[in-house]
């Protein structure tokens, strides 16, 4: 089993180019996987962690509602962001500049063989990452994601979650928040959920700005750990 993941910063990258990107890698593994159970083969298959910022786009899961999308089409355009539906699990999220986005694009039979502890550990990571900022997160009971004042009139989210697996393969995971403008959210209903927030790290920190590559740092710390993976 290749307890290895490779890490790539993609930097700022249009969504559609890194989706594509996504589906490559993730093709590539589920072929190798197809080829060794075929032919009778053991060849190890890889793991990756694609880190990106993207330019404003909403994106809309394979059991979303269309009209958590609060904008048409023009506005879309004058917001100067972009619409996917895609084929991950969850509802409606927001990406843009001052947000970490994490894709693990992992072959889990190479870990352990249950999405919804891979989950839990996608959100214990970002939870124990929160931690080391001073803040107490945790989750709210069957919606995914990291949250704050969980049960309470103030509960808000700070972290997004939505996968996709198949053959044990996944693709697609968490969108932190960390020095987001908050206002993009306000033309969605975030994760088709009414009534709650969403928030960001620096406004949680009171500060303009949090060291994203900080941030990143302590992610991979946590997520190696939990995964009892290297990440090189």
């Amino acid at each position: 089993m290749n307890k290895k993941i490779q890490l790539q910063d993609l930097g700022s990258k249009d969504y559609k180019e890194t989706w594509d990107y996504q589906e490559e890698l993730f093709k590539d593994i589920v072929d190798l996987k197809i080829k060794n159970r075929r032919e009778e083969l053991e060849l190890e298959t890889p793991n990756y962690l694609l880190f990106v910022e993207h330019p404003h786009v909403y994106t809309l899961g394979k059991s979303g509602d269309f009209e958590n999308l609060l904008l048409n089409e023009k506005q879309l355009e004058a917001k100067g962001a972009s619409f996917y539906k895609i084929n991950r699990g969850g509802d409606i999220t927001y990406h843009g500049p001052g947000q970490i986005v994490g894709y693990p694009i992992l072959d889990l039979e190479n870990f352990f063989t249950d999405i919804h502890k891979y989950l839990r550990f996608l959100e214990e990571s970002i939870i124990l990452t929160l931690e080391e900022y001073g803040l107490k997160c945790g989750r709210s009971e069957g919606e995914t994601g990291v949250w704050l004042d969980v049960g309470t009139p103030f509960a808000r989210k700070i972290c997004a979650l939505g996968v996709r697996a198949s053959r044990w393969v996944t693709m697609h995971g968490f969108a932190l928040n960390v020095n987001v403008d908050l206002g993009y959210f306000d033309n969605i209903i975030p994760c088709g959920i009414r009534g709650k927030g969403v928030t960001s790290l620096n406004v949680e920190l009171g500060v303009d700005k949090v060291d994203e590559n900080e941030v990143k740092s302590k992610i991979l710390k946590h997520l190696s750990q939990l995964m009892e993976a290297e990440i090189l």
